[in-house]
């Protein structure tokens, strides 16, 4: 009975440390190409020294309809901004890694109403990110989005 119940606590402890090696922080972790929450949009996300950003890589309709021409950044509260082309612009800016699998002290700029909000990523998973975009730095007043990572 002792060799069994030496064999089930040495089974339990492999178990319990791997799960804990398998949620280890990893900073790098948002790093990667994301689909929006709609399937309408990829980020792909980077490091630039300590801080990560993304930029919109990939658009279902990336032409205007009307115009035949790259979608424009139309909704931008700046006039001088609103003629830029939203293909490759960055969306997401200066994302801090806080531990445990969160970054912040970022913004996100969302280009359907042309305002840009403070913004949280937390991982889910290797292959799921929860986005949440909050205004006056108060992290209930906002909203989360899930973004898969593509493959």
């Amino acid at each position: 009975m002792n060799a069994f119940r030496s064999t089930t606590l040495f089974l339990f402890a492999c178990f319990f440390f791997s799960s804990l090696a398998a949620r280890a922080d990893d900073p790098d972790a948002i790093v990667g190409r994301w689909l929006s929450s709609k399937k309408r949009n990829q980020v792909q996300i980077y490091k630039q020294g300590n801080k990560y950003f993304g930029k919109l890589v990939w658009m279902l309709e990336p032409t205007d309809p009307g115009t035949n021409k790259p979608k424009l950044d139309k909704e931008n509260a700046n006039e001088k901004l609103r003629s830029r082309p939203l293909m490759q612009l960055e969306l997401v800016t200066n994302l801090v890694y806080k531990g445990n699998n969160t970054w912040g002290d970022g913004e996100i700029y969302n280009p359907e109403d042309g305002k840009t909000y403070n913004c949280e990523v937390s991982l889910k998973d290797a292959n799921a990110i929860d986005l949440r975009g909050y205004v006056m730095g108060l992290s209930f007043l906002g909203k989360s989005k899930t973004w898969t990572r593509v493959k």
